[in-house]
């Protein structure tokens, strides 16, 4: 097995320096033109998309996506190396900034499919799949994968699929600091069961020197984020930024040494009106688009009553840009509150 490349591939650095996650049901194109609005250098990623779906399925549905959403990756799903190279083509010519490979889903419906977390038992293949992507974008195409899955030791299965798909041509390895254990349990438990090792990762990265590697996985906040990059050279966020979007705004200031783009919430809010008001007019539901922010403004007082009005009043037939406006509103009110009783300091 040829060692892996020693030289740094300097494009996929830096895409790779902060980047929200892939998320089932999540990170949809929605929930991605929200978080652009906090961030404009955050990498931004698709839900798992199957190579088959793409090929044979609503591409517009799947695929669409709006322009402000760049830069955006494409995670596709799959183990046929012709079929993902098909997918990936089409993945690029839409116009994705990136290719991505899931090696890390431990649902039932992956393993069926021989996708996901148990394609790390089969390093070759997947190193098949990542050359036959190479062949035909020029994109990067990157690998996010798990340190191990079931008994497999990860000290000696993560370097040797790391070996394997560098290789290959990966640009870049995102690593989720776990292992993934396809018997046993569901894949919300294989979030936060399996125990974290972020060792393991920073070995990695020690040993393959000038190949990006990211790491994924319980980072809860970016305070904590910024730690591992002592150690690797991107932090990947899910859970944390989808439940608390207010962290990203300092991911402008505090990785890329530009101002956010909005001064608080207040002003993310505002400045997201006219994409909610285009889908709206194009047949969107409001609650499609808003069940993404309900995490905005969490910690503040009013946090409730916004989550409550657009939960409520946004599965309303008819719902608009009034209902977005009434649940800022709740929050400024509740903060106008709050201060009027907060005693003067002499």
């Amino acid at each position: 097995m040829p060692s892996p490349p020693a030289e740094p591939r300097p494009a996929a650095l830096a895409a790779l320096r902060f980047s929200v996650a892939p998320m089932m049901d999540w990170s949809d194109r929605h929930c991605r033109a929200f978080h652009r609005t906090l961030t404009r250098h955050a990498l931004l990623y698709t839900e798992m998309v199957t190579a088959n779906a793409v090929i044979f399925g609503d591409r517009e549905r799947l695929l669409g996506f709006s322009p402000v959403e760049h830069p955006v990756a494409l995670q596709l799903g799959g183990s046929d190396p012709e079929a993902l190279a098909k997918a990936a083509a089409i993945g690029a010519e839409w116009g994705y900034d990136e290719i991505n490979l899931n090696v890390g889903c431990p649902s039932d419906r992956v393993q069926g499919g021989n996708f996901g977390a148990c394609l790390m038992r089969s390093p070759a293949l997947v190193a098949d799949c990542v050359a036959a992507i190479k062949a035909v974008v020029r994109v990067p195409v990157t690998v996010k994968c798990r340190i191990g899955v079931d008994e497999q030791d990860p000290e000696p299965a993560l370097d040797e699929f790391a070996d394997h798909v560098l290789a290959a041509g990966s640009d870049a390895l995102i690593v989720h600091a776990r292992k993934a254990w396809l018997q046993g349990l569901s894949p919300k438990e294989n979030r936060d069961i399996p125990p974290l090792d972020y060792d393991r990762v920073y070995r990695l990265k020690r040993r393959l020197g000038g190949v990006p590697v990211a790491i994924n996985g319980g980072i809860g906040s970016l305070e904590a984020g910024l730690a591992h990059l002592d150690h690797v050279d991107g932090i990947m966020l899910g859970r944390a930024a989808y439940q608390n979007p207010d962290l990203l705004l300092g991911v402008d200031p505090s990785l890329f040494g530009t101002p956010a783009p909005h001064a608080d919430a207040f002003a993310v809010v505002e400045a997201f009106e006219p994409y909610v008001a285009a889908h709206l007019v194009a047949g969107a539901r409001l609650h499609d688009i808003t069940r993404h922010m309900l995490g905005l403004f969490g910690g503040q007082p009013g946090a409730r009553a916004w989550r409550r009005h657009l939960a409520v009043e946004g599965v309303k037939p008819g719902a608009g840009l009034d209902v977005l406006r009434a649940a800022a509103g709740h929050v400024r009110d509740a903060l106008r509150q709050a201060q009027e009783r907060r005693p003067l300091v002499a």
